[in-house]
């Protein structure tokens, strides 16, 4: 098996609320869209990020009533503090105050318009791992 790209597909009531959360906020930019979808995209996320309007007839029935619980899209970042400080600057809410795990581990997190968390990460101050 050849691996040429990834992503990540999250079920959510209104995609372009999440898409332009992505675009405003973190960078990424619309690859392609249509009614009830989006793909996003940034040059060194090394996945996209797919939204699909939950109840579209093209997803699985087992699946088209599903939302992103659960999923946290997680960025490694440069600079955790200039990017906390610049999300809250932008006025957005931070649902998850910066901390530091046991593991070395630095995260805080926001949450998109529909419930979708986002966690920007660093380790021990660092992007290493």
């Amino acid at each position: 098996m050849s691996i040429t790209a990834s992503a990540v597909s999250l079920n959510v009531d209104d995609v372009p609320a999440s898409s332009a959360f992505l675009t405003d906020h973190f960078g990424f930019r619309e690859e392609m869209s249509a009614d009830g979808f989006a793909s996003l995209t940034r040059e060194d996320a090394g996945m996209n990020v797919v939204y699909l309007r939950r109840g579209l007839t093209s997803l699985p029935d087992d699946q088209r009533d599903d939302h992103a619980d659960g999923v946290i899209l997680a960025f490694v970042v440069d600079n955790l503090e200039a990017e906390l400080a610049r999300l809250t600057a932008e006025g957005v809410a931070i649902t998850m105050p910066l901390r530091e795990e046991p593991w070395g581990e630095r995260a805080f997190q926001v949450t998109d318009p529909n419930g979708v968390i986002v966690q920007l990460v660093d380790w021990n101050g660092s992007t290493g791992h």
